[in-house]
């Protein structure tokens, strides 16, 4: 198994499945611009492919990409050169005086750190709280319960030179999405194969809407990135504002 978006998956990802990113990208431009975040740093976590990245830089803002894979950076860098990226997890990655911070595709959830298992969302708000500017914003969105179905469901995808296929599940006990991911290549006049297993951890809304109160945060949910990207059934974005006048953060809830 691959720790996590090698080469072949890293390409097909980007060639195949960015068109959330493209589809969010006009919306949540939208969002920031209204938030009064029009210009300066946007943190991007778990940046992937550079996707998001590069509408950003086009926008005029400043971009520092984070990701834990080295394959997905190396195509970033090459979509978006004016802005920076890091090799790193989300989970201790520095985080720099920033205007914005996002975190697209369920990417919070993600177990490619095994940390990520623990749930442990209030100390990443916390930090993300301390590393915004007053009025800065974090946007994100999760994977909730009912995002998958409990019995396997399989389905496969195909390029020019690529085949995906992906079997996927949701366990409601353990709270945990699964994808279990094979790619074949096409590599001279054979085929490659590669196999990922990816986990994502299931986040109740209401709880991390609590943690995010709990960081300091004014939150709400949101039901799409504009018009351009509504979540479906399971799924759930937020919009999270630093208040610009300091007040006393809410209790924490059950999971932080």
């Amino acid at each position: 198994m691959a720790e996590g978006y090698g080469p072949d998956l890293a390409r097909v990802h980007d060639e195949g499945f960015g068109g959330f990113a493209r589809a969010a990208a006009p919306g949540l431009l939208r969002l920031l611009e209204r938030a009064g975040v029009r210009d300066g740093l946007v943190v991007d976590l778990g940046c992937g492919s550079g996707i998001w990245a590069e509408d950003l830089v086009a926008r005029g803002y400043d971009v520092l990409g984070v990701d834990l894979s080295a394959d997905l950076l190396r195509i970033a860098r090459r979509r978006a050169p004016q802005a920076r990226f890091v090799e790193a997890s989300f989970l201790d990655a520095d985080l720099p005086r920033c205007r914005a911070v996002t975190a697209l595709g369920e990417v919070l959830g993600y177990a490619l750190d095994p940390r990520v298992r623990r749930r442990r969302r209030l100390p990443l708000f916390r930090r993300v709280h301390a590393a915004l500017e007053p009025g800065g914003v974090l946007v994100f969105d999760l994977a909730g319960p009912g995002r998958e179905r409990t019995t396997p469901r399989r389905t496969w995808h195909e390029g020019d030179d690529w085949l995906l296929c992906m079997e996927a599940w949701e366990d409601a006990e353990a709270r945990t999405l699964t994808r279990r991911i094979t790619v074949f290549a096409q590599a001279g006049r054979g085929w490659r194969r590669s196999d990922e297993e990816h986990v994502v951890c299931l986040h109740d809304p209401e709880d991390v809407l609590a943690d995010l109160a709990a960081a300091g945060f004014d939150a709400r949910r949101l039901r799409g990135y504009g018009s351009g990207w509504r979540f479906p059934r399971g799924w759930t974005g937020f919009a999270a504002v630093k208040p610009r006048s300091p007040r006393r953060p809410a209790p924490a809830r059950g999971g932080a």
